[in-house]
């Protein structure tokens, strides 16, 4: 089916744009908390998650966390965490988003040696289950309930 938005639509979901980087990596913006960023896309990471950085830059409220990381960049990453924040997709929000807050400067090495913009976190299947999202190649865009 080449345009799945008018059914979806009807079905109560909202469309968010991505693009495929240089790395095939899927770039989507969004805010959290009101502040503008950008994200991977991964359907592969169990957790939405965010840099230290943004912990000044989002205005998170972080916790230490006993949990470690992992993930391409290693095992046992350092992470703290953070709740009840505010995560806008294109015209879909939650307000209740936690994060994970960990080292991401290995994603951002490796995009840069790609000649790709960094990014200030990952959308992850918390997400993607959350908002019973679809993901259509096709168009270049994905759709959450």
């Amino acid at each position: 089916m080449e345009n799945l938005y008018p059914v979806l639509k009807e079905k109560g979901y909202k469309k968010i744009k991505f693009k495929i980087s240089k790395t095939q990596h899927l770039l989507i913006s969004g805010t959290i908390n009101g502040i503008k960023g950008n994200f991977i896309l991964d359907t592969g990471a169990s957790n939405s998650c965010v840099d230290f950085k943004g912990i000044e830059f989002f205005g998170l409220s972080a916790s230490d966390s006993d949990t470690k990381a992992a993930g391409a960049g290693g095992t046992g990453m350092l992470t703290q965490t953070s709740v009840k924040n505010t995560l806008k997709l294109g015209r879909w929000t939650t307000k209740n988003l936690g994060l994970v807050i960990f080292d991401m400067s290995h994603v951002n090495e490796a995009l840069l040696q790609y000649k790709a913009k960094p990014v200030h976190g990952i959308i992850g299947a918390d997400i993607l289950l959350k908002g019973k999202a679809i993901i259509d190649y096709y168009n270049s865009c994905f759709y959450l309930k």
